[in-house]
């Protein structure tokens, strides 16, 4: 079956602190642009949103636009910029470095059902 969906008509669209994302749903793929705005910290923005320590998200990502530090609960550190593509378990806590807005695409599918959702 083919499917065609476009951005510019996502199925839902969540606001948190200093973001939000925005997600088409197909079959066996869920689509996410999250945006982040200088000044956000998932464990300040969508920790409380979630309810736990740390990211439980696994993310298949592509940096658009911005910067992003990520640090690993086991300490692991990265930074990803435009033209990044990344994977990123769960247990992780990610923010904003410097003054522009972050875009990323993520085709994990998890972070467009779950991700900023109260449990």
């Amino acid at each position: 079956m083919l499917e065609v969906k476009t951005l510019d008509k996502p199925d839902e669209r969540r606001d948190f602190p200093r973001g939000h994302l925005e997600a088409v749903h197909l079959t066996g793929l869920d689509f996410a642009v999250a945006t982040f705005e200088p000044g956000w910290r998932w464990s300040e923005s969508v920790g409380p949103i979630a309810g736990t320590a740390s990211c439980a998200i696994h993310h298949n990502g592509y940096v658009l636009q911005g910067r992003m530090h990520i640090r690993m609960d086991d300490g692991a550190e990265s930074e990803v910029g435009p033209g990044d593509v990344f994977v990123c378990p769960p247990g992780h806590d990610a923010w904003v470095v410097g003054d522009e807005q972050v875009v990323v695409y993520d085709f994990a599918g998890a972070m467009a059902k779950d991700y900023a959702k109260a449990d």
